[in-house]
């Protein structure tokens, strides 16, 4: 009789964003089951959201729960098991990512509380971008502000990086050790990576997520001085000013409050929307800039890689950045939309152009289960 091969217990992913909530079921590489909420998590609510969904897998073997953690600051610059001290310094980062840390946290005390027998892995964004450079992580201030606050640039997006960059690896038929690429994240948060033998050189996104690039409702980089001079008195005040940066600017503020979402944003314009059109144009630039600032860091551009919600689902976005591009040998794309993962460009295309579904789900998942490998004791040797 053959022996019957065990399947690997599941792993429980935990994404929480800034105003949703994603829980996934994942074995062996695959997806089992799935919740997703678009609304912001609060303390009472994870609670609840995690228990409904764990009332549907009460009988299934779960071994371990991966929870994405946006910043980890210096805190946890790798994928590591959950403690009490851990999570009570990770109070302590809150204020450098207030639309992410306390739903997070928040899933963790609740997961937790729920499955305390399995270990909790946090996984964050920031690991990716741990080796930065130093001439890309430091920033340009007084080293004694450095210093005491451990003022650098950390960088996100590091789960959907990790992902989008293995599988243009796999796509393009070469080791990620040899090549250059240009990773664009694009969706409700939006950044751009270059990455060289799967080492993060550059990143848009800086000691916050509220860095460079515009958003779908954040602002990203802004002249420093114009937020200083808002901060006069008569003003603005500084939660005001948070407010604004945080929720109400980006491709929101641009369209005037029609939308931070570039579906309606394209619509609108077609419709003859002055204001959405000028978003997705501000837009557009700001993303071509950011990628050929991305490419100084690179001996070459072997792909250009979209993902996020928007970089894989809008090709008029992609259009519209590529367009800019024919300076780095970037052709407009062929293709307009893809049901799985590939090129967009055309065949022989000097850069080819690829997008990538994000699945943070999965990169959780693996880098969850890579850190309970490395944490297993070493098995004493045999005796004699």
């Amino acid at each position: 009789m053959d022996e019957q091969v065990a399947e690997p217990a599941a792993i429980l992913t935990v994404n929480a964003g800034s105003s949703s909530l994603r829980l996934d079921l994942v074995q062996g590489g695959s997806v089992l089951d799935s919740a997703h909420t678009e609304r912001a998590v609060d303390p009472g609510s994870a609670g609840r959201e995690l228990s409904a969904f764990l009332g549907g897998h009460f009988d299934r073997d779960i071994r371990a729960v991966a929870h994405r953690l946006v910043h980890g600051g210096d805190v946890v610059r790798a994928p590591a098991i959950a403690d009490d001290e851990t999570a009570a310094a990770l109070r302590g980062l809150v204020e450098l990512a207030p639309l992410h840390l306390p739903p997070a946290l928040a899933l963790l005390d609740a997961a937790r509380g729920q499955l305390p027998a399995v270990p909790h892995v946090l996984c964050p964004d920031t690991a990716f971008h741990a080796s930065l450079p130093d001439e890309a992580a430091v920033y340009p201030l007084p080293p004694e502000w450095r210093d005491r606050y451990g003022l650098r640039r950390y960088g996100f997006h590091g789960l959907s990086c990790a992902w989008a960059a293995d599988r243009a690896s796999e796509l393009l038929g070469r080791p990620l050790g040899e090549l250059d690429l240009v990773l664009a994240h694009l969706g409700g948060g939006c950044s751009v990576t270059a990455v060289s033998g799967g080492r993060s050189l550059h990143t848009s996104m800086g000691f916050t997520p509220l860095d460079g690039l515009p958003m779908s409702r954040r602002s990203g980089s802004v002249d420093p001085g114009l937020l200083v001079w808002l901060l006069a008195p008569g003003r603005l005040s500084v939660a005001e000013l948070s407010e604004g940066l945080e929720r109400r600017s980006g491709l929101l503020g641009l369209s005037r409050g029609r939308s931070g979402d570039t579906r309606d944003l394209v619509a609108a314009d077609r419709d003859g929307d002055n204001a959405a059109g000028l978003a997705l144009r501000v837009f557009a630039r700001r993303v071509a800039g950011e990628i050929a600032a991305a490419a100084t860091s690179l001996r070459r551009i072997d792909a250009l890689v979209f993902t996020g919600e928007i970089g894989w689902d809008q090709p008029e976005v992609r259009e519209a950045v590529c367009r800019r591009l024919g300076l780095l040998g970037v052709q407009l794309p062929v293709l307009t939309g893809r049901h799985d993962d590939g090129p967009v460009s055309a065949d022989g295309a000097a850069v080819p152009v690829l997008a990538v579904q994000v699945r943070e789900e999965l990169q959780l998942a693996r880098e969850c289960a890579q850190a309970l490998e490395e944490d297993e004791p070493e098995p004493f040797p045999a005796a004699g």
